[in-house]
């Protein structure tokens, strides 16, 4: 028996409205990638179907439907296999709720969980050194308000190592600019922390505060007051990069926000560093996750190397250019 339209919708909304955010707990970052992970999936099945989402029943949702959706993510969309598997937990999250409250269709909603994830290459870790961080925070012009703003975004991601949706949610109660300088950061599942401050990065915010109207809002705005978004802060990066890479001072390479947690790690790490100082300084769940800065640090690999040969005692060769003297240029001379 074919369960009504209204069966799909009540679940959706029960998953939407109070599972995530009552039972769970989840962030806003993570309802809105679990809406739009199930827009896309409903959208595909219902233009396979030739039907309106509102017309959808539990039963036009099978594995095979998951499967083509998550292959068209990767063919028509141009999506990483990274994007692709955060949309099936999405869907996965879902269809656990679904097989909780509609054991009818407990085998159709097994079948769609027992989608695995795909494996994919784990990339290395890019970051840029602390030079050419230097010459990235030169480019913003700080006498303007959206330069000064530009500048202290980008020196307060760097220096604190945070993720870009903890910094576009610091408000001005969060911070201490007053010694001890520290900043009170809201990570991933409500976690929170607290990140020392630079004085530098200290005299930027000062600056970028007396230059704002008085407000308990966000710290960082748009030019037209509102909240600060990820694609503008992409856009910022990918314009300041943009510049330095003309100069040859930084990768020409489009540059995105996280490249400064990664950079903030590695100059942590540099510094010598312990992993689980630096774990709890960027809000890591596991060590496991800081570790992989390790096998991308290239100045710690060189380092090593360096130790190893003088372990070694294997002398460096000295080869002296040659340079040929005067008998031998009159014997060719004479030639």
């Amino acid at each position: 028996m074919k369960s009504p339209p209204s069966l799909l919708a009540r679940l959706l909304e029960e998953f939407f409205l109070n599972y995530l955010p009552k039972i769970r707990g989840a962030s806003p970052h993570t309802l809105q990638a679990y809406r739009d992970a199930l827009r896309l999936f409903l959208s595909q099945v219902a233009r396979k179907r030739g039907c309106t989402i509102d017309r959808l029943a539990v039963e036009h949702l099978q594995v095979t439907d998951v499967l083509t959706f998550l292959e068209e993510l990767e063919r028509q969309r141009r999506n990483s296999i990274r994007t692709r598997n955060c949309r099936l937990i999405a869907l996965r999250c879902f269809f656990r709720h679904a097989l909780r409250h509609d054991p009818d269709h407990a085998a159709q909603y097994a079948r769609i969980l027992a989608v695995a994830a795909k494996k994919s290459p784990q990339p290395i870790c890019a970051y840029l050194e602390p030079e050419e961080m230097k010459t990235l925070l030169s480019q913003p012009d700080q006498q303007s308000r959206l330069g000064l703003r530009d500048y202290a975004l980008l020196l307060f991601l760097y220096n604190t190592g945070a993720r870009v949706s903890e910094a576009l949610g610091v408000r001005l109660q969060d911070l201490s600019l007053a010694p001890p300088r520290q900043v009170r950061l809201r990570g991933k599942r409500q976690k929170e922390r607290i990140c020392p401050l630079w004085a530098q990065t200290t005299t930027a915010l000062r600056r970028l505060i007396s230059a704002q109207a008085p407000g308990g809002g966000p710290l960082f705005l748009n030019q037209r007051g509102q909240p600060l978004t990820r694609h503008g802060v992409l856009r910022l990066m990918r314009k300041y990069s943009a510049r330095a890479g003309r100069a040859q001072a930084v990768p020409r390479r489009p540059l995105h926000p996280h490249l400064l947690r990664h950079s903030c790690a590695v100059a942590l790490l540099q510094a010598g560093v312990d992993l689980t100082v630096i774990r709890d300084y960027l809000g890591h769940a596991s060590v496991a996750t800081t570790n992989r800065y390790v096998s991308t640090n290239l100045k710690m690999k060189q380092d090593a190397l360096e130790a190893f040969w003088r372990r070694a005692g294997i002398t460096k060769p000295s080869a002296k250019p040659w340079k040929p003297n005067a008998k031998l240029l009159d014997l060719l001379r004479s030639l």
